[in-house]
């Protein structure tokens, strides 16, 4: 009798740890904040789903419509989450438009769930497109919420999201196959042209006010641009020159004396500017987007 309890608990054990591994942690990001009962909404919408789901929140500070940096934020985290996460994205300016509610699998096994305007723009092509569908509002919609038209985040994709995670779903119960393409937003790549490297500042690290660019270092190794050496930088807004200056490259900010402009290698591992104990942005009126390009060469 005691070994058959044993064996019975061990298989109740077994299922349950089997059932937990299924489950996909679920992560929301968005450009809601956090002041009102948005973010909550959407995750009481996941929690009724299944109370079993794992909720987490990548961000909802990304500044009100700016789908870049949604799609930014989107694929600094995305690489670092297990195989099969699902990721909830929501910065819409064009809910109950004509734009397509998407579920995009990428080729490392990830989900994101969102509209297709933009956001999937850097994660397609990190992560690779492996399929996308569209949603299937006719069945997977939040029950009774047919006649909300400016919520697609709450009645849409949380619901969509938290029944892939939970198992509910199946990837292709989500909707139609759509052909492997997203709505894209141009920006400028890294390239090496006539002894400079052209980029893009895609965001800044908006605590410190440093700036962050797209330029890793096999492309400065093109230049033979190392540790120590000064690097000449101009920044432009569209066409028009925002900054032209000069600034070591060095591995840490105490690198420099306190007030002084560095290069440095951020945490992933792109060409970045600093001033130590400053904020560089602030102080000479840089930003980020995809309008905004940066130049280096050695100087």
């Amino acid at each position: 009798m005691r070994l058959l309890n044993f064996l019975l608990v061990a298989g109740l054990l077994c299922m349950a740890s089997l059932t937990f591994a299924q489950r996909r942690a679920l992560v929301f990001q968005s450009d809601f904040g956090v002041k009102d009962g948005a973010v909550g909404a959407m995750k009481g919408v996941a929690f009724a789903v299944s109370d079993d789901l794992r909720i987490f929140d990548l961000t909802h500070e990304i500044p009100a419509y700016n789908i870049w940096e949604a799609a930014y934020r989107l694929n600094q985290a995305a690489p670092y989450w297990p195989k099969g996460t699902v990721f909830v994205s929501i910065v819409d300016p064009g809910v109950g438009s004509d734009r397509k509610s998407v579920v995009l699998k990428t080729q490392s096994g990830h989900y994101v769930v969102t509209p297709d305007n933009g956001t999937l723009t850097l994660v397609a092509e990190a992560l690779g497109i492996q399929e996308m569908r569209e949603i299937d509002e006719a069945k997977n919609r939040l029950k009774n919420s047919n006649q909300s038209y400016t919520f697609h985040g709450r009645d849409v994709y949380a619901y969509t999201g938290a029944r892939l995670a939970a198992g509910i779903i199946t990837f292709e119960e989500v909707g139609p196959k759509l052909k492997n393409e997203v709505v894209r937003i141009a920006y400028q790549k890294p390239v090496v042209e006539n002894n400079e490297i052209r980029g893009n500042i895609p965001v800044l690290d908006i605590q410190y006010g440093n700036v962050w660019t797209n330029i890793d270092g096999p492309t400065l190794a093109r230049l033979n641009i190392q540790k120590g050496d000064k690097v000449a930088v101009k920044i432009y807004h569209n066409q028009t020159l925002a900054y032209e200056g000069t600034a070591p490259l060095v591995n840490t900010f105490s690198g420099v004396k306190e007030g002084e402009p560095l290069a440095y290698m951020n945490s992933l591992l792109n060409f970045s500017l600093g001033i130590n104990m400053g904020d560089f942005a602030t102080q000479h009126k840089v930003s980020s987007g995809p309008e905004w390009t940066i130049v280096l060469k050695k100087g």
